[in-house]
């Protein structure tokens, strides 16, 4: 899977691709796989919000401080609202280097007028932005009424088998799949924080033959 995931990646000149699954199908080790095998690609995570990287970045770079704040404008414009969470997502999309940047649920801490202004923002990419992978679990981020020409769906199956690209019309292999996963961003702030657990049935019995013996 994961050579052939990396050819399929590295020919991707898509700038949006969006990677989508259920709780625990295995879409964050995808995409950290992806960061670390895709040329000069670089992983955005979850801990971007809190680390103090972004407001740090953005002190000691005029030049990506001047980008952030100009994205920030058409986004508030749009209905967004300015937070720590924005911010260090916007730090993250607009800075220089990755030349391919993949991103951990990118609806992380905001809210749904936000997650709209952000996905409006992204729709407007065209094919000479650099590719972005994008985790989601958000109907406000991924309408898939709205998906364009410049943008591909990457459905990771509640079974574990291989990734499989999902065309963004109803009937397609895997659409309903994909719809199942995502919620209006009501719904996911409901569920922020909830991860995936599956029992170690291996290790529960080997401990219990060791408690035996």
């Amino acid at each position: 899977m994961e050579i052939g995931w990396r050819r399929r990646c590295r020919a991707q000149r898509t700038p949006g691709n969006y990677i989508v699954g259920p709780l625990g199908s295995g879409k964050t080790r995808l995409a950290q796989r992806l960061a670390q095998v895709l040329p000069s690609a670089a992983f955005l995570g979850l801990e971007r919000v809190d680390d103090g990287n972004a407001k740090a970045r953005l002190d000691t770079n005029p030049n990506l401080r001047l980008r952030v704040n100009q994205t920030l404008d058409w986004l508030v414009e749009d209905g967004a609202t300015v937070s720590e969470a924005l911010v260090a997502l916007l730090t993250g999309l607009e800075a220089e280097g990755p030349a391919i940047l993949v991103v951990d649920l990118v609806e992380h801490r905001l809210d749904s007028a936000t997650q709209e202004a952000v996905a409006a923002q992204l729709r407007r990419r065209t094919s000479d932005d650099r590719p972005l992978f994008l985790l989601t679990r958000s109907c406000a981020i991924l309408d898939l009424a709205s998906v364009g020409a410049n943008e591909s769906i990457v459905l990771c199956p509640a079974n574990h088998s291989p990734p499989t690209q999902v065309a963004p019309y109803p009937g397609a292999p895997g659409y309903e799949a994909v719809a199942t996963c995502l919620a209006t961003p009501e719904v996911r702030a409901r569920t922020e924080g909830v991860i995936a657990w599956r029992p170690q049935r291996r290790e529960a019995r080997v401990r219990g033959r060791a408690a035996r013996g």
